[in-house]
């Protein structure tokens, strides 16, 4: 079994820390409560915050002058009203300034009940989020030392958890600061060498663990493709395997059945209510 790091034992009692040291399951919301509200909006956070998830997952996107807003796509058509606002199609967030992306409604596609909700900057969405929960950034694009230095600026190193599926982004920020949490997400698009990975090589395995951990992240998230044997390994390794994206209790229940750290979810409500069954 692996030894934790100077680094683990000198953060032992930090919020993220305390987190991944929880003796159960954790319940992650998927864009916030994006089930019930539109995604990576502050409705969405405030919902899944009175659904008392463990972690509001959220995106970011750099905007052409720098700044990380929060979205999943990288571009503006299927979440924004960006089209009728400026035309064109499939228009880059990278194309836009923040000050112009966070004009945009970001809540109408989704229902005219939120007509005028905006696109939150990744630093107003921390700020809402982290008055009574925790947050788990997942970077879509941008450099690792904005990042970091939004995140020094508002004390909040260890105070959330940095996720992504570039894991040469995971080793940049491992380099800046090598006591912040990270979450490796899997299975990457490709192999090292460029090659695509067949179906077999997207399974959760040994070798990815082996490769997950060399980015510096203590947490391995991944799609429902695992086996008992593969999360055993995990954790052997002193790391944790959360599991995207699981909105069916049958196949909650699967994984927890195999001993999945933590779920992440569009609706936590059916998590909650999963785990609440198991207990019965």
């Amino acid at each position: 079994m692996n030894t934790p790091s100077c680094a683990q034992a000198a953060d032992a009692s930090t919020p993220a820390t305390r987190l991944l040291a929880l003796n159960r399951p954790l319940v992650i919301g998927h864009r916030g409560f994006s089930a019930v509200a539109p995604e990576n909006t502050l409705p969405a956070f405030r919902l899944a915050l009175t659904a008392g998830v463990d972690l509001v997952e959220l995106d970011y996107h750099h905007s052409r002058d720098g700044v990380p807003v929060v979205i999943h796509d990288d571009t503006l058509d299927r979440t924004t009203d960006a089209v009728s606002q400026w035309g064109g199609a499939k228009i880059p967030v990278a194309s836009k300034s923040a000050a112009d992306l966070l004009t945009l409604d970001a809540g109408r596609w989704f229902s005219p009940n939120y007509t005028g909700t905006r696109l939150p900057g990744l630093g107003e969405a921390l700020d809402f989020i982290q008055r009574s929960g925790m947050t788990l950034i997942e970077r879509k694009s941008g450099d690792a030392a904005t990042c970091v230095e939004l995140l020094r600026k508002r004390r909040l190193l260890n105070h959330v958890i940095v996720q992504s599926f570039d894991w040469d982004y995971l080793r940049e920020y491992h380099r800046f600061e090598p006591q912040q949490v990270l979450g490796a997400l899997g299975p990457p698009s490709k192999h090292p060498d460029g090659r695509k990975l067949t179906p077999a090589e997207r399974r959760l395995s040994p070798i990815w663990l082996e490769r997950a951990q060399s980015t510096g992240a203590r947490v391995v998230v991944w799609n429902s493709d695992v086996s008992r044997e593969a999360l055993s390994a995990a954790h052997r390794r002193g790391l944790k395997v959360w599991i995207y994206t699981i909105d069916e209790p049958a196949e909650a229940t699967r994984l927890l059945d195999l001993g999945v750290d933590g779920l992440i979810s569009n609706n936590p409500a059916i998590i909650w209510k999963t785990l609440a069954m198991r207990e019965r």
